[in-house]
């Protein structure tokens, strides 16, 4: 059964105008599923019974089941695993902070970008998630908030899956997440992430959004990021600079470059020096400190990546050369260890299945 949250604005009403129904219950629907967290037809009590009946005999509005659910022991972190009707398994994750609530969602189940460090790469990519199973993520999120009297505050595009690999799904869940008549979210409450896609990130920034980019970078020599996120061998990082450069000139929003700190492997003042040259070569010197920020991440440790996160003192070190070239960057904390938060890890933890493959380093 198809889910609701597959269809626009637009074609729900076409196909409720083929049903015989007036165009405005299309918003009605929309209230209840998006802004009143609707979980079935049936309380929709302002629709007439025919109608509920029929919606329900043909859309789904959950299809999501809870399979596993942790909460970190500082109680931060919260991680849902999910099963799909036909099986597919899918992460979403709460991340709460003093003044935000952040879900990250997923928008593949797998992904077959193989980044050596992450789970979810390592696991391969087992298919593209819908426009629905994406938004019901974030509605799952959102309700489980307010039934708690809080609320969602972001929402990113960092969970299992790389989202400009589904770029129609992941484009479409978007729209209708910021739909003045759907959810109503703020375009810069949300957050997409990329390894470094360069046809999409092309596209991302012709949309006329502002909703934020972020790239997974994690390494700024090309020999380096080959082996730590295997798809620079398609798209370098000259390549990838010029795409990022594309997205600032058109959009004048700020970049944020993610970068796991890995001991001993892209925590030296060489990778530093490097990322300070790589982004002076995508926005010149002058625009550095308002265009640009790099998030230093340490790593969340995986069964298939023999890595360990860097200490702090390399971290320090690594952010002081960074703000030495006037680069803003924010040291992050790790969230969730002990309840797998990382992509992919919970799925790995309850299936007990392995990795594709053991990555040495």
């Amino acid at each position: 059964m198809q889910s609701l949250f597959d269809l626009s604005l637009e074609e729900l009403t076409e196909i409720l105008a083929g049903w015989g129904e007036p165009r405005y219950r299309a918003r009605q629907i929309w209230a209840w599923a998006y802004r009143r967290g609707a979980t079935e037809f049936e309380g929709m009590t302002d629709l007439p019974k025919s109608l509920r009946v029929r919606l329900a005999q043909t859309f789904t509005l959950s299809t999501l089941r809870l399979i596993a659910e942790r909460v970190s022991s500082d109680g931060w972190t919260r991680k849902w695993l999910f099963a799909l009707p036909d099986g597919t398994q899918i992460e979403a994750v709460l991340m709460e902070y003093t003044d935000r609530r952040t879900a990250c969602v997923s928008t593949q189940a797998g992904c077959a970008m193989g980044c050596a460090f992450c789970a979810t790469g390592q696991m391969g990519l087992l298919r593209n998630l819908t426009t629905g199973e994406i938004i019901e993520q974030v509605l799952w999120v959102g309700r489980w908030l307010a039934s708690r009297g809080e609320r969602l505050t972001h929402v990113v595009f960092m969970g299992m899956g790389e989202p400009l690999a589904n770029y129609g799904n992941t484009a479409k869940a978007l729209r209708l997440l910021i739909h003045p008549d759907g959810f109503r979210f703020g375009q810069r409450r949300i957050t997409v992430s990329t390894v470094g896609i360069v046809p999409g990130i092309r596209r991302f920034a012709q949309e006329g959004w502002e909703v934020n980019l972020a790239i997974s970078l994690h390494a700024a020599t090309d020999d380096l990021r080959n082996r730590l996120v295997p798809i620079n061998r398609i798209y370098p990082l000259q390549m990838l600079m010029a795409a990022a450069r594309d997205y600032v000139e058109r959009t004048r929003r700020r970049l944020t470059c993610e970068w796991v700190m890995i001991h001993g492997v892209n925590d030296t003042m060489e990778q530093a020096n490097a990322l300070v040259e790589w982004i002076r070569g995508m926005l010149g010197t002058s625009a550095v400190g308002h265009l640009v920020h790099v998030n230093l991440i340490p790593l969340n440790p995986t069964p298939g990546f023999p890595g360990e996160a860097s200490p702090p003192a390399r971290i320090e070190a690594f952010r002081r050369t960074l703000e030495k070239a006037r680069i803003p960057c924010t040291v992050r904390v790790r969230r969730g260890i002990d309840v797998a938060a990382g992509c992919g890890q919970l799925r790995a933890e309850i299936t007990g299945r392995k990795p594709l493959l053991a990555v040495p380093f």
